[in-house]
This record gives C-alpha cells, sequence and structure tokens, in this order.
C-alpha cells in the first residue's frame, strides 16, 4: 500500500505536470526596468557569471529549486536534475525529505542527488510544521546526512497547509525552533517560502534567530494553492476547493518580496517564484538577491531529459550574461549597482511600504 506523504508527493508532481499550474498575475518583475548603457566598456567575451555562496564557487547564480523526491516517480527526474547541476556547477535543493524520514525505503530517490553530483552544492530541506510536530535535531541531521548536503532549506508553507486536507496548521513557536537548529548544526540555514513570498517584518524576525539567507519564494509562479484546489476537486472536498479558490491570488510578488528582504536585513537572499529566463534573474540580482531559483520549467525539461534541461540552463546563463553586457558590468556582484526603475503596482507597493525608489534609481 503507497504511503500518504509518498502519495501527496506524486499528486502534485501529477499536477504540477499537466495543468497549467502558474499564478495568473505577475511576479512584479515586469515593474523592474534596468538602465539601458548605449555605451557598456565591455566585452561579452570577459563577462564572469561565477558566483559564492557561503564561500562556495558556482560557475552561475542560478539554484535549481527544492521540488521532489520521496516517490519513485521523482528519482529519475532528481537524476537528471543532479547531472545537470554538477557539470554546470550549479546549486541543487531536493523536496521536502519528510517522505523518506518516515519511510527509508524513499531515501534513495533523495540519495540519488548526491551521486549523481558529488560535487555540487545542494541543499536539505524540511518543512517547518515537522518542527513544531516533534522534529528535532535527529531527523534534521538525518537530512542533512541522507544527501550531504551543503546547506539546510527549513521551509515555510502556512497557504499551502491551511488549503490542503492533510495541511498540519500549527505555526507556534518556530523562530526559536529556528534558532535552536542554527545554533545546532555544523551547515548553514536557509528559511525558504513555498510561492506565497517573505515580507520584511518576517524577514527581520528570520534574521535574529541565525538564519544564513532567505528564499523569498514569492508570488507568481507555482501557484500552490491552485495545485491544492486541483486535489481537493478530486477528492471532492469542497471546504478545500473553497478555500484554494478563494486564496489563488494570495502573497507577496517575487519582485516585492526580494525587495524588502534586501533592504531590511544583510542576510544571503535567493530570488524564486516565477524566475523563467536569465532577464528575471539580472533584476534579481539588482533588487538585492544573491541567487535565483528555477523550478517549474526545469521540472519539466528534467522530464524530457537531461538535454533538454542542460539547453534550457544554457539559454538562461546567456540571457544573463545579454543583460549583464547590456548594463555596462563584468561580474555578478556589480549588478548590485545597476541603476534601476521600478514602476507601476510594484511601485506603489514599495512606497506605500515606506520605500524611497527615487534614491535607489540612482547610481549607487
Amino acid at each position: 500500500m503507497i504511503d500518504p506523504t509518498e502519495k501527496r508527493k506524486e499528486s502534485h508532481l501529477e499536477i504540477a505536470l499537466r495543468k497549467e499550474v502558474e499564478c495568473e498575475k505577475l511576479t512584479g518583475f515586469e515593474d523592474v526596468h534596468l538602465l539601458h548603457n548605449s555605451l557598456p566598456e565591455v566585452s561579452l567575451e570577459e563577462i564572469d557569471l561565477s558566483t559564492k555562496i557561503t564561500n562556495h564557487k558556482l560557475s552561475a547564480p542560478i539554484l535549481i529549486e527544492s521540488m521532489t523526491g520521496g516517490t519513485e516517480k521523482a528519482r529519475k527526474v532528481n537524476s537528471n536534475l543532479a547531472l545537470v547541476a554538477e557539470e554546470l556547477n550549479i546549486a541543487i535543493g531536493v523536496g521536502s525529505q519528510r517522505a523518506a524520514i518516515e519511510n527509508p525505503k524513499l531515501i534513495d530517490t533523495f540519495k540519488i542527488v548526491r551521486q549523481k553530483a558529488p560535487t555540487a552544492f545542494i541543499f536539505a530541506n524540511i518543512g517547518a510544521p515537522q518542527l513544531i510536530k516533534g522534529y528535532g535535531i535527529e531527523e534534521i541531521q538525518e537530512a542533512i546526512e541522507m544527501i550531504d548536503a551543503n546547506a539546510l532549506f527549513i521551509h515555510l508553507n502556512p497557504l499551502q497547509e491551511v488549503i490542503q486536507f492533510e495541511g498540519d496548521t500549527d505555526f507556534r513557536g518556530l523562530p526559536s525552533k529556528i534558532g535552536t537548529i542554527c545554533d545546532s548544526i555544523k551547515i548553514p540555514v536557509f528559511v525558504k517560502e513555498t510561492g506565497a513570498g517573505i515580507s520584511m517584518e518576517v524577514a527581520k524576525i528570520l534574521e535574529k534567530t541565525g538564519v544564513t539567507g532567505i528564499n523569498v519564494a514569492g508570488y507568481g509562479g507555482t501557484n500552490w494553492a491552485y495545485v491544492e484546489y486541483c486535489r481537493a476537486m478530486e477528492k471532492k472536498d469542497r471546504l478545500r476547493k473553497q478555500l484554494g479558490k478563494t486564496f489563488m491570488d494570495w502573497g507577496i510578488p517575487t519582485a516585492v518580496s526580494v525587495f524588502e528582504v534586501s533592504k531590511s536585513t544583510k542576510l544571503t537572499i535567493i530570488a524564486s517564484g516565477g524566475i523563467r529566463n536569465g532577464l528575471h534573474i539580472a533584476k534579481s540580482l539588482a533588487l538585492g538577491a544573491n541567487l535565483a531559483g528555477m523550478a517549474l520549467p526545469l521540472l519539466r525539461s528534467a522530464f524530457k531529459g537531461v538535454n533538454s534541461l542542460k539547453n534550457s540552463l544554457s539559454y538562461t546563463s546567456e540571457e544573463l550574461r545579454t543583460a549583464m553586457f547590456l548594463t555596462g558590468v563584468k561580474k555578478i556582484e556589480e549588478m548590485r549597482k545597476v541603476p534601476v526603475v521600478i514602476t507601476g503596482t510594484t511601485g506603489e507597493w514599495l512606497i506605500h511600504r515606506g520605500f524611497d525608489l527615487k534614491s535607489f534609481s540612482k547610481v549607487k
């Protein structure tokens, strides 16, 4: 008999692959404009995409986002993702490892990532609700050792949990539990959202716990309220269906979240949630991110095979390189100094939140 957690993970995977699960509203990047430089004073060939995360050098500021694991179907996907992460020397995260901790038969669906990517920077992944339900340092260490992880993601998903009919909806006391983990393990701890973004208020609380970084995972990518709505439809659960429908547009757009977190903390920032090309990555860097993560497009490419995935990421890298050329910068860290103009709804949001966008748009 299939394990309930494994069954849920398989359902998530199937829905993401066969339905239009992306948010209908936008990420905010459409309101973010990098200033064109007609005299770039740089050669395209000398542009360097390399960067570092916690002193680990990457060939590009790209993260293959935490997506899957815990089902046999996910094993092949993770194998392809890991092979490409290793070859391209970019970071990779695994999906929630709860399934494998509860059912050791599924460990190989995660372990395959380190086997296929022996030198890559890999994020382990545990859900915040599990910390409330009793997961402690022992389970955290199990997740880390399972894939010989370089860093840990603790994921926050209150929107998904409250709509999901199996959801865990007790989030009390999380900051202190996150702080205990930061103090007790040897690798860096990052906190990530799962599609609804992180505000500056939450970012400041997380910074005090001792985390190394935040993955904003804002609104604009995969819509988990809609995914759970689809599952509720299949289960004929009227309440969850209604909740999914009502809260389908809930969340902080990715561009807004990156700006808020970068301007209110000194943490390492990963932009994710609707990142679809290299220009989005360039805009994320200009707003203050250190890396950018991609999920759904890479998941679908990984199902087609390693070559499809490599092509997708190669195009993305060249788009980023082109954006750097057109703004006149040679290195990733210089992207933070590129003048940015923020207009539209994103600009209005940030002004209402108290930010001075006029000073931000000037040369830094």
